[in-house]
């Protein structure tokens, strides 16, 4: 019996760390499962999310898939939604003090989370809390003693502060108490674990020192990084107009999938797709496969846009969705009489695009090929390609170059 719980503990802390950045107090949550398991009692596993708009992106699923991932495990799950706390705004990462939202924006927005939550996790074996339910009837003196358990000093060390104050941008006061909100939750929650991005370390951290100031044991933190958006380069944000929403139109959703840089999908892979130990090794060796020489990065893309969006929407909308990305953006406005070309790429089995687009009469030159390729105005079956290294494995392509100018193109 004894083996076999010890064997399950390394199972789970395996699933656990899988896409996460690191683990923190990883000893004691070894210790909480191994007692879960024996005594059937499940972990309590927290993640708040403020409801400051709408909808939920990508960038929000990679916590929540996690949530997901430790309520299969058979934890339960507590998907905390920050009422109280989005009245405040989270001065995390921020340059500037963030507007304060209004009561009824907050309601509006939380109402859209719980359904966008339930196309993720089985939200009828899971708690949904909001933390008015405690900081509401909260007195001041409650408050005060709260704010006791930590330091002026610890706070201003946290790196956004710390920028804020020698660039002697203001910090309005009751930014300093969202941390002390975020810790209290966690208090109230009675929380074994914590889940959050890379960007809430401190107050996740703050929230162990605060647990044990009431007497309770710290939670184990998991935290993970950022994910990209659509941009290549930011982390997916709705202020940057990058983000991919998990209730976009299907065909809207895969087009923006269909556009991130192939050297993202490796990411993508990992913090999204819902997947078992042994089908997500699969993966990883069929996107090997693909951005090798002589791969297919493409179609690996295709599969994976078509992936997501059933996941979260369904398998006649992913199947819609990719005929309509065909039918709409990787024949759009082909000339009809359009002649394909055949070229030969020699022992190498593929082409670098660059010298393919000036082949092929596209571009005059490399120099020009590479231009056009960071104007955004290169295209490879409809996907736009800013890469200059990108290499096409032989097979059959529609290139575009500017508004008018199309290749068919057969690599042989």
């Amino acid at each position: 019996m004894q083996d076999e719980v010890e064997a399950e503990v390394e199972r789970q802390i395996a699933e656990i760390r899988r896409g996460a950045e690191r683990v923190y107090g990883e000893p004691e949550l070894r210790l909480r499962i191994g007692v879960a398991l024996r005594e059937g009692r499940p972990l309590r596993i927290k993640l708040g999310v403020d409801p400051s708009a709408p909808d939920l992106h990508l960038g929000h699923t990679v916590v929540v898939n996690k949530l997901r991932r430790f309520q299969a495990l058979g934890h339960t799950p507590i998907f905390l939604i920050g009422d109280f706390t989005a009245r405040i705004g989270d001065p995390s990462g921020k340059k500037k003090t963030r507007p304060a939202l209004g009561a009824d924006e907050v309601r509006r927005n939380a109402e859209t989370y719980l359904d966008q939550v339930g196309r993720i996790l089985d939200v009828s074996r899971a708690e949904i809390r909001f933390n008015s339910e405690w900081m509401e009837p909260m007195s001041s003196s409650d408050m005060i003693r709260l704010c006791s358990h930590y330091t002026v000093a610890r706070l201003l060390e946290r790196d956004d502060f710390a920028k804020r104050m020698a660039a002697e941008e203001p910090i309005a006061v009751h930014e300093f108490l969202y941390p002390f909100v975020q810790s209290y939750d966690s208090v109230a929650l009675r929380a074994d674990v914590e889940i959050g991005g890379t960007d809430q370390t401190f107050n996740l951290l703050m929230a162990r020192e605060v647990q044990r100031a009431y007497g309770q044991a710290p939670q184990s933190v998991v935290v993970h990084p950022l994910l990209v958006g659509t941009d290549g380069r930011e982390k997916m944000s709705k202020s940057l107009g990058n983000t991919i929403g998990i209730t976009d139109p299907p065909g809207e959703m895969f087009g923006k999938i269909m556009s991130i840089p192939d050297a993202m999908m490796a990411t993508y892979v990992e913090l999204l797709v819902w997947a078992e130990p042994d089908e997500l090794a699969s993966l990883r060796s069929e996107l090997a496969a693909a951005l090798a020489p002589g791969g297919d990065p493409m179609g690996f893309k295709l599969d994976l846009a078509a992936r997501l969006v059933v996941q979260y929407q369904g398998a006649a909308a992913g199947a819609e969705a990719r005929a309509a990305f065909r039918r709409e953006v990787q024949q759009k406005e082909v000339p009809v009489d359009l002649p394909e070309r055949v070229v030969e790429t020699g022992p190498e089995q593929g082409a670098e695009l660059t010298a393919l687009l000036v082949q092929v009469d596209l571009a005059s030159s490399r120099s020009e090929a590479r231009r056009l390729m960071a104007q955004g105005a290169v295209q490879v079956d409809g996907v736009r390609v800013g890469d200059p290294a990108h290499r096409l494995s032989p097979g059959q392509y529609l290139l575009r170059a500017g508004k008018r100018r199309f290749a068919r193109v057969k690599l042989v």
